[in-house]
């Protein structure tokens, strides 16, 4: 994760009143979490670690918990219709319900936070076993979507009290996938600027890049970005929202198929992407291609990488720099039906921006999938 200077980072953290140690999981209200559970371990290499369900008395809605290094995902099916997640998967297709972030103090994360205008979604609330305690509280932000504070240093169980140990003879291998390096979120018209001040005045985050339709646009569509991050930049969350182009853009397409605003996609690190990707596409993950021209002048653009550029190239991931080195990522295709979420995996070798100087060859290359679709 990115380090600040030792002064900084004790200045940050002496005016952060919602110091985040990090993503603690995220959380995925699916049609079919057994089988979701299934998919994410044999295609991206999660191993199985906890579950709630009818048989540890959770009575409407079964839950697997996957780990992979410090990447916990959570998978949520309702057991029945007509409740809050059946409703949520009704309306927006599998996606993204929870955001949940690592707190030292989830009643002080609340407090400071709903005091200063952030919408309740859960009041502070202690859960118990054996092991200890877990403390959870949560606001709301953009959508449907919600930011649980997570507080778990009295705890000592496998995941949460409420779940047991999910222990299976099926444990495919890892591809690498470290931990959650950022989350974007696809908010609606005019959107965008609301939402990076409710980031800034609600959980004191500062916006430490941003792109308009000049940076994000090809000869079709556009869309504009503010990149939101934490005091000591553990937590990041880019916002979109959609600008005026000629045809659809991918932002708009979301929105349309997703119903409403939602994370468009998780950024997961790995320290050899190269091999990450390998693995993945080995495994039937399918990512965006951009045309093998990008690679022609692309060093010219961002210098000299330690890497051979022909894999990167066979692979088709982006390589872009900033300042401070460069960073190698790439982008899969949606993970449902409905072209709404995906993942991005990114390595960065010193980098901290987000590819900018990829997103013309990017964006080019959702479009002619947008365009198989339709939707473009």
């Amino acid at each position: 994760m990115e380090t600040l200077t030792t002064d900084k980072a004790q200045q940050a953290i002496a005016t952060d009143f919602l110091p985040l140690q990090g993503t603690d999981y995220v959380e995925f209200y699916v049609g079919n979490a057994k089988q979701a559970a299934h998919f994410y371990k044999t295609a991206f290499g999660f191993q199985s670690l906890a579950y709630a369900g009818p048989e540890t008395g959770v009575k409407d809605r079964a839950s697997y918990v996957i780990r992979q290094n410090k990447l916990t995902f959570v998978l949520t099916t309702p057991l029945r219709a007509g409740n809050a997640i059946a409703d949520h998967i009704y309306k927006h297709g599998d996606g993204v319900k929870v955001l949940a972030l690592k707190v030292e103090d989830a009643t002080s994360a609340w407090e400071e936070t709903t005091k200063r205008g952030g919408k309740s979604y859960m009041e502070p609330t202690r859960l118990t076993d054996d092991a200890g305690e877990v403390v959870l509280s949560g606001i709301h932000t953009y959508g449907e979507t919600v930011h649980l504070f997570v507080e778990r240093k009295n705890y000592t169980g496998v995941f949460m009290p409420g779940f047991v140990k999910w222990e299976s003879a099926y444990n495919p291998t890892s591809t690498g996938l470290e931990y959650v390096d950022h989350c974007v979120g696809n908010v609606g018209w005019n959107q965008m600027n609301p939402w990076v001040k409710f980031y800034e005045d609600v959980m004191g985050f500062r916006n430490i890049l941003s792109f308009d339709d000049n940076d994000i646009s090809t000869e079709y569509s556009a869309l504009m970005s503010k990149v939101m991050s934490n005091g000591n930049g553990f937590v990041k969350f880019p916002i979109n929202e959609p600008a005026e182009g000629k045809k659809k853009s991918q932002v708009e397409e979301y929105l349309d198929f997703y119903n409403g605003e939602g994370v468009q996609h998780v950024a997961i690190a790995t320290k050899n992407i190269i091999e990450t990707v390998t693995e993945l596409q080995n495994r039937g993950v399918e990512f965006l291609k951009v045309p093998n021209s990008y690679y022609e002048t692309v060093l010219d653009r961002v210098g000299k990488i330690d890497e051979d550029l022909a894999p990167l190239s066979e692979l088709g991931i982006l390589i872009d720099k900033d300042d401070e080195g460069y960073l190698l990522q790439i982008f899969s295709k949606p993970l449902e039906d409905r072209p709404t979420l995906f993942f991005e995996i990114i390595q960065r070798k010193g980098a901290k921006s987000f590819g900018k100087g990829n997103f013309k060859a990017l964006f080019e290359a959702l479009e002619r999938e947008q365009d198989l679709r339709g939707n473009l």
